[in-house]
């Protein structure tokens, strides 16, 4: 659970906006909001520039790259990132950076020192760029690649760094060999980094490898503020909606668990501005149910849960939203949870519903919670028995949003606006 800068910032924050963030993401810390992480572009010394060139890559004489002074004061005079660390971490929080997998292309060109007697032409793969981001060669899966990682994982474990996000790694294209470099370069590090894969969609046949080396790896490209998103390129799946990642988290739900997290990616949600990563400067254009139901959905599913608002102009819906206990409570402390098969039942054909489950069955505390999703353009009525669903008996259920109790009955019985969603805990 936390907060990372894209949705709001895109390549362009600042120590001043970070640190403003993070203040208000320190009152949520009693809910679970604790990560803070600062996207790609943290080392651009002109984050507006319309190529790598004009972005102006900022890295040091080990070919390693550091922030920019200018951007971010306090990590003047070779301090990099561990002063904002530090500082974060006396606010109860935990720092995080974005980076894409490789090795600068101009690092290379110089050939630079980069450690272990290895000079940059030796670690680089220029077979395998990012082909989407101009900046960097890929990283060469012999000891001088795996040395340029160590490199970069030791300054990362220097700084303070708690979460790292590899992107062009998982998907566009897949690269499990700089996968495992990173991973052991963490190991090597001595201090424990989570490790999150970007983009997806990460095809399900590497599931058991991402889950090996990885805490989290994205099950589908850039998830932004639409439904149903209209895409003209029938080969990607960019950008993608809502609607689209009920289906999505259906095919992951049985690799989820401890230190293993497919990511639905972050929730783009309240006010996206100044400078989002995709887009004009705008409030989310999905509905106030439409963002019920999306942290609804990843909280059930136990999707990771990092914010894309913007925390600094947080209205007071978005923060009804993130203080919501029993959804964060279900994210946080579900021990199974899993799509329920409603295919046969009369007026679901646009329905979902997921049930999850807290403890062991007859266990002191065990807990159940169903959530009913309608994916309908217009408002339902979802009517099923207890047993359909997968409980025998008669049951009451308590409402997330509203904590209204329905009465004892072997029946339940929902009505939904379009696109809206209720998580009930059952008794």
């Amino acid at each position: 659970m936390g907060w990372n800068s894209w949705d709001s910032y895109g390549f362009t924050i600042d120590e001043s906006e970070f640190r403003a963030n993070a203040g208000v993401l320190k009152e949520l810390v009693g809910y679970g909001w604790k990560y803070a992480v600062i996207d790609e572009g943290w080392y651009m010394r002109n984050p507006y520039g319309k190529n790598v060139a004009e972005m102006r890559y900022l890295w040091d004489a080990n070919g390693q790259l550091i922030p920019d002074p200018a951007r971010f004061p306090s990590s003047a005079n070779g301090a990099g990132f561990k002063p904002l660390a530090d500082w974060l971490h006396k606010q109860g929080l935990k720092f995080g950076v974005h980076i894409v997998r490789g090795i600068p292309k101009q690092v290379v060109e110089e050939n630079l020192p980069i450690g272990a007697g290895f000079h940059a032409t030796d670690a680089a793969d220029k077979s395998s760029p990012c082909p989407w981001d101009e900046g960097n060669w890929g990283v060469a899966d012999n000891a001088a690649g795996q040395a340029y990682y160590d490199a970069m994982f030791r300054l990362f474990a220097h700084w303070g760094l708690d979460f790292v996000k590899v992107d062009c790694i998982s998907d566009h294209p897949y690269r499990p060999s700089e996968i495992r470099q990173i991973a052991e370069a963490i190991r090597k590090s001595g201090r424990p980094m989570v490790l999150s894969l970007s983009p997806g969609p990460t095809n399900l046949k590497h599931a058991a490898e991402v889950q090996q080396y990885a805490e989290m790896w994205r099950i589908a490209d850039d998830h932004w503020d639409f439904w149903d998103a209209k895409r003209t390129n029938a080969n990607s799946e960019f950008p993608f909606g809502l609607r689209d990642t009920f289906d999505r988290l259906a095919q992951w739900y049985t690799y989820v668990g401890p230190n293993s997290w497919p990511d639905e990616d972050m929730l783009p949600i309240g006010q996206l501005s100044p400078h989002p990563g995709w887009g004009a400067p705008r409030a989310s254009r999905l509905t106030q149910e439409e963002q019920r139901t999306e942290l609804a959905l990843w909280s059930i599913t136990r999707s990771p849960l990092i914010l894309g608002a913007n925390l600094t102009k947080l209205d007071t819906f978005t923060r009804s939203l993130l203080t919501n206990q029993t959804l964060l409570f279900i994210n946080q402390n579900a021990s199974l949870s899993r799509p329920v098969d409603v295919s046969a039942l009369t007026g679901f054909a646009q329905a979902r519903v997921w049930r999850a489950s807290i403890g062991a069955p007859g266990a002191r505390g065990y807990t159940e919670y169903f959530g009913f999703f309608n994916l309908d353009d217009k408002p339902t009525t979802l009517r099923a028995s207890w047993k359909q669903l997968g409980l025998d008996g008669k049951h009451a259920a308590t409402n997330a949003w509203d904590d209204a109790t329905t009465k004892e009955s072997k029946e339940i019985s929902v009505t939904l606006p379009p696109h809206g969603s209720v998580v009930y805990q059952v008794k």
